[in-house]
């Protein structure tokens, strides 16, 4: 995994895809005018969040889901050996799995 990170409590890691090099009508985009894509697979999950009573709630998400999150979620970080950006989210920034 990228960076080896292990996600605490009901985080996520996840890669983002790689943005579109081209339009639909065959632009080629700079990067300054590419959008970040708000889909990616996740690499990582943590244990689950801790509720009141010391039980964990069970997580909803395993590695290799591809998933469709919020645009302003979580936090960047980039690595050198990876390809992509690599996120760390709560699982409920993601909005659906991806079939």
């Amino acid at each position: 995994m990228a960076l080896n990170l292990k996600p605490i409590g009901d985080r996520i890691i996840v890669r983002r895809e790689a943005a579109d090099e081209k339009t639909a009508g065959g632009i080629v985009l700079p990067d300054t005018a590419k959008d970040k894509p708000q889909r990616g697979t996740v690499l990582a999950v943590g244990p689950g969040k801790l509720k009141k009573d010391g039980t964990r709630a069970a997580m909803q998400l395993k590695a290799g889901d591809r998933v469709l999150f919020t645009s302003w979620a979580g936090d960047e970080f980039k690595d050198r050996k990876a390809d992509g950006e690599i996120l760390v989210m709560h699982e409920g920034d993601v909005m659906c799995v991806i079939a």
